[in-house]
């Protein structure tokens, strides 16, 4: 049957369903579909923490969510215009996110009388008012997909797995996706099992061939390719941004990296992605603990490597001994947290900002180090190579504040042309450096206050290393008071003397008596809300700090210029408090802790306020 085409400017579908149902890989696989069209994209998946959450439980529900666009956009969307539910959980749990009008897809094989008594529905919501006020299509994607896989030599519980494919191909026919990336994985995917590879690829040409010849479905949609710099593009979740940076750091600089790390949720694809590279001077090891990991990696950066760990809030906890350790020897080092909902296990595949004051204080004695905070995923891999160009510049740790939001979201990433990343090379030590023929260790680079670098085993540069305070220069073990007066000063100074760039602001009118100030993941959701203000003639600024220790030379200035600062932060006020004991403004804290990503609009309504409060 012939079927209408429809124009677009911007789509955000959820895809939702049991842990098992593939609702991640379905997401993903439609992503890169996206991707590969050239729509600007943002993703958020969200799933729960068990490995195969308990079936049919509102607690088990996993979810994907894509927004795509035929402009540049800056978040995962607000709210679903299409919710893909694979059964009773899946719809109950996320139509309170869905606005009038919506479209569901619902697999209506999964609402059997047990399933909707076990997330509470009385009578299915398919069969009373309910939902009246979306724009409801009952497909009964199970069997619809064992009748297509009839005659492949496959069970049929391998045969219902494949729906999540069929609800696929049927979506990347109603909005027009191209299909040849995703039969290209399929065949990669099950290469060992070929009586797979036909009934995946089976499954999803079926849902397409639905989409063309079912009468419920009159409308094709299409979401034409966003204008974007002239490239070559790849669609990168943050967790593989950061790991491609410090392969990239590895390579400007010409050193090794050597990564110790423990599994933790939501850091360990970065150990997976490294662990794969090894070609490119990448020393992976899996450690028993996060201790032993940070451990590891102290020790090969006193061996002369790009020492890095990665983890997120519990192992940056435990952590904390061994990075005051590599602030007393004044070694590089790089801590990669991605941060989640706390406190201790905490909800462990959500996101949150809530380990700032961790990052800026959480050591004993006065242990000052680098904090650098990414915005977007594919910001993760800038942020990886600065991380690494302070560490191995200043001999110090840095901490880099990812989150889970950053780590599991994607978005296109123009590859960076690699001759024009800075050059990170660097000196190490390889004579004495007095004129009568010693090495002093702490002697210091009069621009960086850096100590010399010295690789164990370089003739004559033999020193002392260890936690009990040195002796500036010469490194030998002092419990002078005046000497540890001047360490603890000078180490404090190298960190505030680390040139970071000022804080940009977006004020297009010059004009805004209101400044909206961000740090890490919130540069989405901020963006979003200030740009949708500014469209309704409302005027308002607003600007986002990368480099969090130490802050830009600027920010003062910046702050005071504005009657109200307003900072939205994933945790209580943790930079809100920083800003209000440094610069003595009384910052306005916008704060939810809810493990989610905060919404253009809920930022949007809040400035609003403010700026109303004002008149």
């Amino acid at each position: 049957m012939t079927k209408q085409l429809q124009q677009l400017d911007r789509v955000v579908i959820r895809f939702a369903g049991d842990s098992g149902d593939g609702m991640q890989l379905t997401g993903d696989r439609f992503t890169s579909e996206t991707a590969q069209f050239g729509n600007d994209l943002s993703t958020l998946p969200n799933f729960p923490a068990e490995i195969r959450a308990p079936a049919g439980t509102l607690p088990g529900v996993s979810s994907f969510q894509v927004h795509f666009a035929s402009f540049d956009i800056l978040t995962p969307g607000d709210a679903p215009d299409v919710l893909v539910a694979m059964n009773p959980a899946a719809l109950k749990a996320n139509l309170g996110d869905l606005p009038p009008g919506a479209e569901i897809i619902v697999n209506t094989d999964e609402f059997s009388k047990r399933a909707l008594q076990k997330v509470g529905y009385a009578v299915s919501p398919l069969e009373d008012a309910s939902l009246a006020g979306y724009s409801v299509h009952p497909v009964p994607l199970t069997s619809l997909t064992v009748r297509a896989l009839e005659g492949h030599t496959i069970s049929k519980k391998d045969a219902e797995r494949a729906k999540n494919m069929f609800a696929l191909g049927l979506l990347s026919w109603l909005y027009h996706r191209p299909s040849e990336s995703t039969l290209a994985f399929l065949e990669r995917k099950f290469a060992s099992r070929p009586e797979l590879v036909a009934a995946n690829i089976a499954a999803f040409k079926a849902g397409w061939a639905f989409g063309e010849t079912t009468e419920d479905f009159t409308v094709q949609y299409e979401v034409k390719p966003a204008p974007m710099p002239k490239g070559d593009y790849r669609n990168i979740t943050g967790n593989v941004a950061l790991a491609y940076g410090l392969v990239a750091a590895g390579v400007r600089s010409e050193l090794p990296v050597f990564l110790g790390a423990y599994p933790i949720t939501p850091a360990s694809d970065i150990l997976h992605e490294l662990s794969k590279h090894k070609k490119f001077g990448v020393t992976t090891v899996q450690a028993e603990d996060e201790i032993a990991a940070i451990g590891l990696a102290l020790g090969a950066s006193y061996g002369g490597a790009i020492g890095v760990t990665t983890t997120s809030g519990p192992g940056v906890a435990l952590k904390g001994e061994t990075i005051s350790l590599a602030v007393a020897l004044e070694l590089p080092l790089v801590v990669v947290d991605v941060q989640r909902a706390g406190p201790s296990t905490g909800m462990p595949t959500k996101t949150e900002q809530a380990d700032l004051n961790m990052a800026l204080f959480g050591r004993h004695g006065e242990a000052p180090v680098a904090v650098i905070a990414p915005q977007s995923p594919a910001d993760c891999f800038m942020a990886a190579l600065e991380a690494v160009q302070i560490a191995i510049t200043y001999r110090t740790p840095v901490l880099l504040l990812s989150d889970g939001y950053l780590a599991n979201g994607s978005e296109p990433w123009l590859l960076p042309d690699v001759e024009a990343l800075p050059d990170l090379r660097v000196s190490f030590a390889t004579a004495p450096n007095t004129p009568d023929g010693r090495f002093l260790p702490y002697q210091r680079d009069p621009e960086t206050l850096a100590r010399p670098w010295a690789v164990p085993g370089t003739p004559g540069l033999e020193h002392r290393i260890g936690g009990i305070e040195k002796a500036d220069g010469t490194g030998d073990i002092s419990y002078d008071p005046d000497n540890h007066h001047h360490m603890v000063v000078t180490r404090q100074a190298k960190i505030d003397g680390i040139p970071v760039p000022d804080v940009a602001v977006d004020d297009p009118t010059g004009n805004a008596r209101v400044l909206v100030l961000g740090w890490g993941s919130t540069y989405g959701p901020i963006g979003a809300a200030c740009r949708a203000l500014r469209k309704r003639g409302l005027d308002v600024a607003s600007a986002h700090l990368r480099n969090l220790a130490p802050l830009p030379a600027n920010l003062g200035d910046v702050l005071a210029a504005y009657d109200t600062v307003i900072v939205p932060e994933m945790n209580m006020g943790q930079l809100a408090h920083v800003l209000r004991a440094r610069y003595l403004v009384d910052v306005v804290g916008y704060n939810k802790v809810r493990g989610l990503p905060f919404t253009s609009h809920e930022l949007e309504a809040e400035v609003e306020r403010v700026l109303n409060d004002q008149h």
